[in-house]
């Protein structure tokens, strides 16, 4: 009994996980700004390139957290370093900006 317990307890946080973490579509993002939930993607991008000038965005997402909405932009720079800059896409304050290992 105590393993079918542990069995499910493991599948529900599995599933909260899932949940709790979603890639919007692209084509949501238009009204999410309209609607003043979000910044621009653009506006995103370019404040994670002047955190890391001489660098090329190789991805942009914008998840739902159980927090609010985050932008996570992957760059890389010339000589293969890649960065990983998160932002909070409602005040657009950096969450994390950290090298990718």
């Amino acid at each position: 009994m105590k393993t079918l317990t542990a069995l499910f307890t493991a599948a529900a946080l599995t599933l909260t996980a899932g949940i709790a973490q979603a890639d919007i579509r692209v084509d949501q993002i238009p009204e999410l700004v309209k609607s003043g939930k979000i910044k621009p993607l653009e506006e995103m991008n370019q404040e994670a390139l002047k955190l890391h000038p001489g660098t090329t965005i190789t991805d942009t997402d914008l998840d739902n957290h159980f927090n609010g909405y985050e932008y996570e932009v992957e760059l890389k720079d010339a000589k293969g370093v890649e960065w990983d800059v998160d932002f909070d896409a409602t005040t657009g304050k950096v969450l994390s900006n950290k090298q990718d290992t």
